[in-house]
């Protein structure tokens, strides 16, 4: 036993013996102060023991491998199919090279601002969106919840192509390639090519008939198309498989998904620049159109595209600076990340316009080959062999060549001309023919590709890089999904990662029936262009004027180092709120100007016709904007009217005030619970845990933060005092 638990007789004690117990007593004495110095100091400090608590769950949350990692997860994220196949239809449609500049205009003052603005208040809060946006201002909750919403719907659609580039992927393994030639139909008399692919073309036959098998209309639903089904399934189980370990599985993936289209890019642009016609593709799209700039309708194409290119609204953007820590440089990161996504689409702009110059070319070839034999099979009859200049040798016309021609007929037959039914085989019109989406990958670009050398090999280079593209944007609209909820719920990251991607998949077969094209682009338009517009704008409005953009800016200061430049106030007050709701007045204006329609393919006609939708589907149209948008006013209403305390979580195991994370609960045993339920309501009360009346003596520890706990997720969850103290200004980011 110690010696100051002795049990002594009086008269027994030696001078050695009154020295230990004296040396007790000191100890004990100096414990006791230790004890009340530390209970003093969590009653006067709050403040200190919310860092200390806040650095706690630094420590637990998981953070990138590398800063290398996080870069690449945003560009990523934010360098999709649209850098590659909306870009350049922009640039074609709106000016050529004069459309890169209210581009760059409206990036720097809409892109970067809001990309800086997202990235952090995901880095300062270090929760998903719906966490974000409950503590600046729980009544404003259902921003993060719209957020999730549109993320859900565009994730529905978005693995769908995912699905059709993996298809294409798969058969692109065949010399020739199966779209390289119409196919035959054999009878018992003759053989004939399909009428259906001799009206069109072998690529966008093999597109509507043997890739989607696509029916005439919406109404027509036509069952599941197996193979597009398959393909579904397969790309929602690499989405899965990549998710689910959270940033520490994706992370890793993303060094490939990221990096590999880049590869793929370069490898096209050197190729395609020595492909005969690629410098014509090249010097069409720089070619400026300066007075197409002055129309109101390229700066809203411009905004439109600048707010979905970088991947706004959708939540990925704050759930992966989530991740970050909190000294991270991310007004670099804005940058940087914004203008390789600029980079990025100029250069897909390059390579699409150089192997569409290389096309325009044989296809022109083509043309000048068909009408010379019409001219030849005139002659002598409807033609005058003299109007044909003697330097022309029928058996290698030139565009040149046939141009002077078809000049001469055209003034001295100026009336009989229109009935010789000459094309006028011209390299401009070819390439003026605007063509984006779905009609640029898998008609357009596979058409050019079959006249490649060894076209196999870039036809599996060219959709192995859509697929990453794909995914890569895939990662971030997940992320945007499952973040926000694990940080909110507390459920299991893998648990929730699968049960998304069955859900997903199961309501995607809409998507892959033979009608699935067409509820592709009805999801394409409604579900998260006006949608994330109001949230973006919600957003803005929320930092900037309901949290404070000088209190913002003094968070950016301590969690930076340094103060932002102060273009960034003018910008979040004043300049980005008014062009958001400019182009959001653009966009419904739009709407209303243009009835709801869709381009069915007609298989008599071999052609898309412009459809309108059946009563149904408007109603499915507005469903979407209505359901992506409701979580805003409903949440609000019910916590200004506190059928939801806004200072308790609800289902949520968070409590917020305004700016403040109020408590975060952690299960416990039932032991410790009763010991901290006394502190547990005076925290949900506003006040300091000294301030409530408590029963027992001071023998347990009184901390402002509560010991950090495992959870179900085999994390630590810890709690959060941030109390209203009359000497204290309210606590900040």
């Amino acid at each position: 036993m110690p010696k100051n638990s002795k049990a002594v007789k009086k008269g027994e004690l030696d001078d050695d013996d009154v020295t230990e117990s004296v040396k007790d007593l000191l100890s004990n004495e100096d414990a006791c102060d230790e004890s009340l110095k530390k209970n003093a100091l969590s009653v006067r400090a709050p403040a200190a023991a919310d860092e200390e608590s806040a650095r706690g769950a630094e420590e637990q949350r998981p953070a990138w491998s590398s800063k290398l990692q996080y870069i690449l997860a945003q560009v990523g994220f934010s360098v999709g199919l649209g850098n590659v196949w909306r870009f350049p239809y922009l640039c074609q449609k709106n000016g050529g090279g004069a459309y890169l500049v209210p581009y760059l205009i409206l990036l720097v003052l809409i892109g970067i601002p809001l990309f800086f603005l997202e990235l952090s208040v995901g880095q300062r809060i270090r929760r998903g969106s719906i966490g974000v946006w409950n503590y600046i201002s729980p009544r404003l909750g259902g921003i993060g919840v719209a957020s999730c919403v549109v993320c859900f719907f565009v994730a529905l659609y978005y693995n769908v192509i995912i699905g059709w580039s993996l298809f294409y992927f798969s058969q692109s393994f065949q010399h020739p390639l199966p779209w390289h030639e119409c196919p035959l139909v054999k009878n018992k008399t003759s053989t004939y090519v399909v009428p259906e692919c001799e009206k069109s073309s072998a690529t966008t036959y093999y597109w509507y008939r043997e890739a989607l098998d696509i029916s005439d209309s919406i109404s027509e639903s036509g069952g599941l198309n197996w193979k597009m089904t398959l393909c579904l399934l397969a790309a929602w189980a690499m989405v899965c498989l990549a998710m689910i370990k959270g940033i520490q599985s994706s992370g890793k993936v993303m060094y490939f998904s990221s990096l590999f289209p880049y590869v793929v890019l370069i490898c096209f642009l050197v190729r395609a620049l020595l492909l005969k016609g690629s410098v014509d593709g090249i010097a069409h799209m720089f070619t400026p159109k300066l007075e197409i700039m002055l129309e109101a309708k390229v700066w809203r194409e411009a905004a439109t595209q600048v707010f979905f290119a970088l991947g706004l609204g959708f939540g990925g953007v704050i759930a992966f600076s989530s991740y970050n820590k909190r000294d991270n440089n991310c007004h670099f990161d804005a940058v940087l990340v914004s203008f390789i996504n600029f980079f990025t689409s100029v250069l897909a702009t390059l390579v699409v316009f150089a192997v569409l110059g290389f096309k325009a070319n044989i296809m022109n070839a083509k043309c000048v080959e068909i009408n010379t034999k019409k001219i030849v099979g005139y002659l002598g009859n409807e033609i005058n062999h003299n109007l044909i200049p003697h330097h022309i040798n029928f058996s290698h016309v030139s565009t040149e060549d046939y141009q002077q021609m078809t000049d001469i007929i055209r003034k001295v037959m100026e009336n009989d001309y229109s009935r010789l039914g000459l094309d006028n085989c011209d390299i401009k019109e070819e390439l003026n023919k605007a063509v984006q989406g779905t009609g640029l990958a898998f008609i357009a670009f596979t058409e050019a590709m079959t006249h490649f050398p060894a076209s196999p090999f870039w036809s599996v280079m060219f959709f192995l890089m859509l697929v990453n593209l794909g995914l890569g944007s895939m990662f971030g609209t997940i992320e945007g999904i499952l973040t926000p909820i694990v940080d909110t719920f507390k459920v299991r990251k893998e648990f929730l990662t699968v049960g998304c991607c069955l859900l997903a998949f199961s309501i995607g077969l809409i998507f892959v029936q033979r009608s699935g094209n067409y509820f592709v682009a009805m999801f394409d338009d409604y579900s998260a262009t006006l949608p994330l517009l109001i949230v973006v704008i919600l957003e803005n409005i929320a930092v900037a004027w309901v949290y404070g953009t000088e209190k913002f800016f003094e968070d950016l200061k301590d969690m930076l180092g340094f103060t932002p430049f102060r273009f960034y106030y003018y910008m979040w007050k004043y300049v980005t709120p008014l062009l958001l709701l400019a182009l959001l007045s653009a966009s419904i204006i739009q709407l209303g100007m243009t009835p709801p329609s869709y381009s069915a393919w007609i298989e008599e006609l071999a052609q898309e016709q412009s459809l309108s939708y059946p009563p149904w589907g408007l109603a499915v149209c507005i469903s979407l904007v209505v359901a992506a948008i409701l979580p805003v006013p409903i949440v609000f209403v019910l916590r200004y009217f506190n059928i939801i305390d806004e200072n308790a979580g609800g289902l949520s195991a968070i409590s917020y005030k305004k700016g403040r994370m109020i408590k975060e609960s952690v299960r416990r045993t039932s032991r410790t619970r009763l010991e901290d339920e006394d502190d547990d309501t005076s925290l949900i009360q506003g006040k300091t845990p000294s301030e409530a009346p408590s029963p027992m003596p001071p023998t347990r520890k009184q901390s402002g933060s509560t010991p950090a706990e495992p959870d179900t997720n085999g994390h630590v969850s810890v709690g959060y005092l941030m109390a209203d103290m009359p000497d204290m200004p309210e606590s900040d980011l």
